[in-house]
């Protein structure tokens, strides 16, 4: 395990690839706030946006929250999350969270011209609203791409190559951070640079070999 901070011109790096769950945004705040949510919400969307009666709604719903019950990311079950979030934002019973350094950080990235993407399993659309509505405002004008799993999955180094040549930055001039290691791992098999994030109600991992962040205040231009 490396601790301390990273100098990204240092490293040649002209781009990081954050994850959220975990690195930007507490775990808990997925698990306890977000995902019970949609499980609450999901029947009265069915009703509404798709225009499902009982039967059939009943057992379109049993399939949705089975895949909710195996925390899967399929992307039409992520596709329906993101909606039902977007009432929630729209209405102000949902307000984005992200930890206290991460404001700060994404102003000082983009002063120095370090581009920004986000990669998560969440939608795109609720990774807007997550950003979209911190307490610290809009986060999103400092983000300067968004990608789901649409474009690979997350364990797949192919993914980051996808996501490299969206960007317009080489992989080797990429860093991406995450509180999962076979993601790093992904992420390396493409050519990237990663570190780990080791954030409070983080499940507990060895960090042997890899180099750790705790906060993004030790990630510095």
């Amino acid at each position: 395990m490396t601790e301390g901070g990273i100098a990204l011109r240092d490293r040649g790096v002209r781009g990081l690839v954050l994850d959220i769950e975990g690195t930007t945004t507490r775990v808990s705040f997925v698990y306890d706030v977000l995902f019970p949510y949609a499980r609450e919400h999901l029947r009265g969307f069915l009703r509404d946006e798709a225009r499902l009666q009982e039967p059939e709604l009943g057992v379109r719903a049993a399939f949705l929250e089975s895949l909710m019950d195996a925390d899967s990311k399929d992307p039409e079950l992520k596709r329906i999350q993101g909606k039902i979030w977007q009432r929630g934002y729209e209405a102000g019973s949902l307000r984005g969270e992200v930890f206290p350094d991460v404001p700060p950080a994404l102003q000082r990235w983009r002063a120095a011209g370090i581009g920004v993407a986000i990669y998560s399993s969440g939608s795109v659309l609720a990774q807007r609203l997550l950003f979209g509505t911190t307490p610290s405002g809009d986060l999103t004008k400092f983000i300067g791409h968004f990608f789901d799993t649409l474009v690979g999955a997350k364990r797949s180094p192919a993914s980051y190559k996808h996501i490299a040549a969206a960007m317009g930055i080489p992989c080797r001039e990429l860093l991406f951070l995450s509180d999962v290691r076979a993601e790093l791992d992904a992420a390396r098999g493409a050519g990237m640079q990663a570190a780990l994030c080791i954030r409070p109600g983080n499940a507990e991992q060895d960090g042997e070999g890899e180099q750790v962040i705790r906060s993004f205040d030790e990630i510095a231009a």
